[in-house]
């Protein structure tokens, strides 16, 4: 006869192997051990940070001159504008969006009703052997018109305003992970003199063009700058990606970055709020 177990033995048998479980477990941690798991403990709680710590940004900095040439240090830049992540495939977009919109569509070729001549009928319908004709303007002629020709077209594409903000911010940072932003100071009190700036440039070693952004219009600088080869001069308001990316050196002048942290800044509020 088979012998049937109850619940309450299998219990039973569970709970010794448990309590044999456990006394093993007891006698091989010696008092030495517990001490030192202690200690473990203890140091493990005093080396967790505290939850509430807040983490500074720093963004990428940008060496500092004078009018006159001379190195004045370095500038730490807003993080939020040039030490962001770069957009390749937006970057890529706004370029492509600059390019097509500079293009220029002259070309034009004549239509039927441009062509000269071709009032009168160049034969009868019928009788002569030949195929129809109605005009001598018909594209199949010689001196004729042209079927589907080009004619004087204007492409505009746009872009969103984050993209293109965006677009900008990833131009900036591009120019900040290369090294290719300095920073200019008493640039905008300068007189009007070419050889200023041009000594400036020669100190500095500024090879390639080069983009100057000042903060608002000023004429000493706009007389100063334009007889220069591969100089160019911008606000930080009328700043795009294609003139960021165009100029290999970018020179800001202090009053420039301060106005465009802010410009930022407003955009920014503004569209949190919409």
């Amino acid at each position: 006869m088979p012998i049937k177990v109850s619940k309450v033995t299998k219990v039973s048998k569970i709970t010794k192997v448990r309590k044999s479980k456990g006394q093993a477990l007891t006698r091989a941690i010696t008092p030495a051990k517990r001490s030192g798991l202690k200690r473990a403990s203890a140091t493990k709680s005093t080396s967790k940070k505290p939850v509430n710590a807040t983490k500074r940004s720093i963004g990428p900095s940008a060496e500092v001159f004078n009018i006159s040439g001379k190195r004045e240090g370095n500038i730490s830049l807003p993080s939020e504008i040039f030490g962001a992540k770069v957009n390749k495939k937006l970057l890529a977009q706004a370029l492509h969006i600059y390019f097509v919109n500079r293009s220029a569509h002259h070309g034009s070729a004549k239509t039927r009703s441009e062509v000269r001549g071709g009032g009168a009928k160049p034969w009868r319908q019928k009788g002569t052997g030949r195929a129809r004709a109605g005009s001598r303007r018909s594209p199949l002629w010689v001196g004729g018109a042209k079927a589907l020709g080009p004619k004087p077209r204007k492409t505009v594409l746009t872009l969103p305003k984050k993209m293109k903000r965006q677009s900008l911010i990833s131009a900036l940072c591009t120019k900040a992970q290369n090294n290719e932003i300095k920073i200019v100071s008493n640039f905008e009190k300068i007189p009007p003199k070419t050889k200023i700036v041009a000594n400036f440039l020669q100190k500095t070693q500024q090879k390639g063009s080069t983009l100057f952004v000042i903060s608002a219009k000023n004429n000493n600088v706009i007389l100063a700058t334009r007889n220069l080869q591969k100089v160019l001069l911008n606000t930080a308001d009328g700043l795009n990606t294609f003139e960021v990316i165009k100029n290999q050196n970018l020179i800001f002048t202090k009053e420039a970055l301060q106005a465009l942290s802010v410009q930022f800044a407003k955009k920014v509020e503004r569209e949190a709020k919409t």
